[in-house]
């Protein structure tokens, strides 16, 4: 499966349709050199929802809906994608940014579905973003039962914030690449400690 976003870090995504809201996290501009915002508009917004769609599906055997954004969808898809990323800090114990302009309460419409094999699916409901984001949000519940949610991370660097799935075996991961933002926030830790002469020449 092709996740843009993600692949566009280096990085393995998430198992299963937690996938998708990784990759949507991960339409974030950051990095160095500095990625392009996925969001930034209706056209970009369509290319990567049209991939990462086809790309749920096969990872989750389900037909993937058919969400057309319009323009009026790209601010409530990147006001929900904040709200992922302050829940995302939150539940890692980061400080999270200042509330933005999105709800910090969002309800969206789902119904459940028993398919033939006997398993409950949570099926998104409503239009453009709501629809994109009760999707999202069915993969968050789904990941918070199998206790796979607490996995996905935000990378600790301040300047990055790339959302990452920690494959760690004690789940102690802090850095989505400890060679590019590890090393970094290191040494400028260091570099710190030296000059209120708490380490020693």
């Amino acid at each position: 499966m092709s996740w843009t976003a993600t692949a566009r870090y280096g990085l393995e995504p998430a198992p299963g349709g937690l996938a998708l809201v990784q990759d949507l996290l991960n339409t974030l501009p950051t990095g160095k050199p500095r990625k392009p915002d996925l969001l930034e508009s209706a056209e970009t917004a369509h290319a990567w929802l049209d991939q990462a769609l086809r790309s749920w599906s096969g990872v989750t055997h389900r037909p993937a809906p058919g969400i057309e954004p319009a323009a009026e969808d790209v601010q409530g898809l990147r006001d929900f994608r904040a709200d992922l990323v302050r829940s995302l800090q939150a539940r890692c114990g980061d400080p999270a940014p200042e509330p933005g302009p999105a709800a910090s309460v969002l309800t969206l419409p789902a119904a459940l579905r028993l398919d033939e094999h006997g398993v409950v699916h949570a099926e998104p409901r409503g239009t453009g973003w709501r629809q994109v984001a009760s999707l999202a949000l069915a993969e968050v519940y789904q990941a918070q039962c199998t206790d796979t949610l607490r996995r996905l991370k935000s990378c600790r660097n301040p300047r990055c914030l790339t959302a990452f799935y920690d494959r760690s075996r004690n789940n102690s991961g802090v850095w989505h690449d400890v060679h590019v933002c590890g090393n970094a926030a290191n040494l400028r830790n260091y570099r710190a400690r030296k000059r209120s002469g708490t380490i020693q020449p």
